[in-house]
């Protein structure tokens, strides 16, 4: 998952409602979101390589959403997979403060990452990489991609507007597709410089990405109600 921006407790209806892109490599094998047969609360993605996911949500109104740090850094093949620090979540009767206090004892088996996780009550963000401990959020609007969260790349900071006015807007849920299908790049003067060659950082601008290997995959749509239940539509790309 490379491309998250939700609002929390905003709405007085929806305390939750998140738009989010996967972008992955073609050829890594993957499951569309449905339930799991060996974990039959749990509803999402599956990545059949490592066994984990990106973004899902269980039917007592748990979610939790992922996505890695880019910093140039080769990936170290020896750690865990990160997609298990979400499938362990909505598997697990722990809450969010003792699952995130396990998560920290443990942050440097993983490659770089931030987890996003909660219910509708709190919500959660902990990066092994560019944060110290767990920050529970506050009322507002989120976007998260690849570094840190609510780090200004022109991707979030496009999607954070586009995703705010369709709230205001109280839009249709195909709007919010809409929006995760925006193909346009930033400007090279307003590229972050994240340790990836300049072409990279060009392929990876856009809201939706675009290549022969690799790109966005699947757009999701998650929505947590007032009376604790979630939802969760996908549309699988390729």
């Amino acid at each position: 998952m490379c491309l998250i921006v939700f609002a929390w407790k905003l709405l007085p209806t929806c305390p939750l409602i998140m738009a989010a892109n996967r972008d992955e490599f073609f050829n890594r094998p993957a499951k569309a979101a449905d339930w799991w047969e060996d974990c039959p609360d749990v509803y999402a993605g599956r990545d059949l390589q490592e066994g984990g996911t990106w973004l899902g949500i269980n039917r007592q109104g748990r979610f939790a959403a992922l996505t890695n740090i880019r910093n140039g850094q080769p990936r170290r093949a020896d750690l865990r997979s990160r997609g298990e620090l979400v499938a362990s979540y909505l598997d697990s009767e722990q809450s969010a403060e003792d699952y995130l206090a396990k998560v920290q004892q443990s942050a440097d088996h993983y490659n770089g990452f931030n987890l996003l996780i909660g219910d509708g009550e709190q919500v959660f963000w902990f990066s092994n990489e560019n944060s110290s401990k767990a920050l529970q959020l506050q009322p507002g609007i989120y976007g998260l991609s690849n570094g840190s969260l609510d780090t200004p790349w022109p991707k979030v900071v496009r999607a954070k507007a586009q995703f705010s006015s369709l709230l205001c807007q109280s839009a249709p849920d195909d709007a919010y597709f809409d929006m995760l299908s925006d193909t346009t790049h930033a400007a090279d003067n307003r590229l972050p410089d994240t340790g990836v060659s300049l072409e990279w950082e060009r392929l990876l601008s856009p809201i939706c990405i675009e290549s022969p290997d690799y790109g966005t995959r699947a757009s999701t749509l998650l929505k947590v109600h007032g009376a604790g239940s979630a939802e969760l539509h996908e549309r699988v790309i390729r």
